[in-house]
């Protein structure tokens, strides 16, 4: 039987500093991502960390921190 799962880790990276769209430029999390961390489960916890993932990916590949499903800033 496998033992309780750790919660998802928050992706902070005490680098925080919000562009134009409200994305943090540390982690990849919109200011309300941040705002519902704490009060998220960890399904949404799970998907806030996917979806700023998917957002520092498009800045590295210099397309800014595009909403997923956006063209872009």
């Amino acid at each position: 039987m496998a033992g309780p799962t750790a919660p998802t880790a928050s992706p902070c990276t005490r680098n925080c500093c919000l562009d134009a769209q409200d994305v943090c430029l540390g982690c990849g999390r919109t200011l309300d991502d941040i705002l519902r961390w704490h009060a998220a489960d960890d399904d949404e916890r799970r998907r806030i960390v996917a979806l700023a993932a998917e957002r520092r990916a498009a800045r590295a590949a210099g397309n800014g921190f595009a909403a997923p499903g956006t063209s872009g800033p």
